[in-house]
């Protein structure tokens, strides 16, 4: 389960600096817990029935609340699994990595990050806690409102969002849809639960402002295409797919369909995928101070699949096209049906493995799938 049973926290993988290209310096240290892989977590304990390490998992970040907070008021992105922040990145040149690839890294310099994207993952994990698990406490709801309180000083500033990119922050789209999130799932939780909510006119119009903000400079008209950033206009992402997934779109909205198309083509025709397997961005076009080649992502391809099968409600050719995605997907699993992070165009497993975000994208695609086809079934 990638759980640390002392303190709750949840490891976006076991491993370290596995490469995801060989030879390449995308080289990461993953043991580490991260509030949005473990966020996205929560549901999946949940639907699957792992009370306790959901449980445990929401004690986690109620001591985070009381202990980790920043100067600002803001979380860290991510925690050691004894929930310490002081996370410095290293590189260790006396050592080869797996088939010579350098740097082997330990520690994580995304730590300190502005990552806003995680306060939407953490808000939607705290509303699925209450909504499946167990209803959440006063002083959880005293910590949520300072949190939100927080997002509202910093909805309009840019970061390094979900990609974790290493120069420039930007306004990207995935993290003004995760700031959505953030407060539409806040107010749901205090109308759900009658809780007192002094600021619910602020987060109201802050969560309208962002919504008109993100389908007016996050969608390029010419392309027809939601964008990486309000920045880099040209650019499309594979982040976006999340978009229906977490409500803030309908899957059938030609925005959203036009750009699920685009994603579904090659990259020589502007495209993300290649082989049935999504990228997160086209790497050769996109400068995110990394460098080097990498690998198509585990996570987005699933992301995908579960898009699709939500499109295919209203269009039954995305829900085939689904099948044959999640199928094919299947195929690259390792000898114990795992995952890691990427794959290669030659069908290797690249990157840390096994990788949380993967898995909870499958199980979730997996989901899906299984209850629009017996839906579909069931229906005729």
């Amino acid at each position: 389960m990638l759980t640390y049973e002392p303190t709750g926290a949840i490891v976006a993988a076991p491993t370290f600096s596995v490469p995801e290209a060989i030879g390449g310096v995308r080289n990461w240290d993953y043991r580490f817990s991260w509030i949005r892989d473990s966020s996205f977590t929560i549901y999946i304990l949940l639907r699957m029935g792992f009370t306790d390490e959901a449980d445990a998992y929401m004690g986690f970040i109620n001591d985070r609340f009381q202990k980790s907070l920043t100067k600002d008021g803001g979380l860290p992105i991510m925690f050691t699994i004894r929930g310490e922040t002081d996370i410095p990145e290293q590189e260790l040149d006396h050592l080869d990595g797996y088939k010579g690839s350098k740097p082997v890294r330990i520690g994580n310099g995304a730590a300190f990050h502005q990552q806003f994207d995680i306060y939407g993952e953490l808000m939607d994990g705290i509303y699925l806690y209450n909504k499946y698990g167990k209803p959440v406490s006063w002083d959880t709801w005293v910590s949520v409102r300072k949190m939100l309180d927080y997002v509202l000083t910093i909805m309009d500033q840019p970061d390094m969002s979900i990609w974790e990119v290493r120069n420039n922050k930007q306004h990207f789209v995935y993290s003004k849809i995760m700031l959505w999130v953030a407060f539409d799932r806040g107010l749901r939780l205090a109308d759900k639960r009658c809780l007192p909510c002094p600021n619910r006119a602020k987060w109201l119009e802050a969560r309208d402002n962002l919504y008109e903000e993100i389908m007016e400079k996050g969608y390029n008209v010419e392309m027809q295409s939601f964008i990486q950033s309000y920045e880099n206009r040209t650019m499309i992402d594979s982040s976006i797919l999340i978009a229906p997934l977490v409500f803030f779109i309908t899957p059938n909205d030609p925005r959203f369909v036009n750009t699920m198309e685009r994603i579904l083509l090659p990259p020589e025709k502007g495209g993300l995928t290649v082989t049935g397997l999504v990228h997160r961005y086209d790497s050769e076009l996109s400068d995110d101070g990394v460098g080097g080649p990498e690998g198509a992502f585990s996570m987005c391809t699933f992301w995908l699949v579960e898009a699709l099968t939500r499109a295919g409600a209203y269009e039954p050719k995305y829900l085939v096209r689904a099948v044959n995605l999640f199928e094919n997907m299947l195929g690259f699993a390792n000898h114990h049906s795992m995952f890691s992070e990427e794959i290669s165009r030659t069908g290797e497993q690249l990157g840390n493995t096994p990788q949380a975000f993967s898995h909870l994208a499958l199980i979730s695609a997996a989901f899906n799938l299984d209850r629009a086809i017996n839906g579909r079934r069931e229906g005729t």
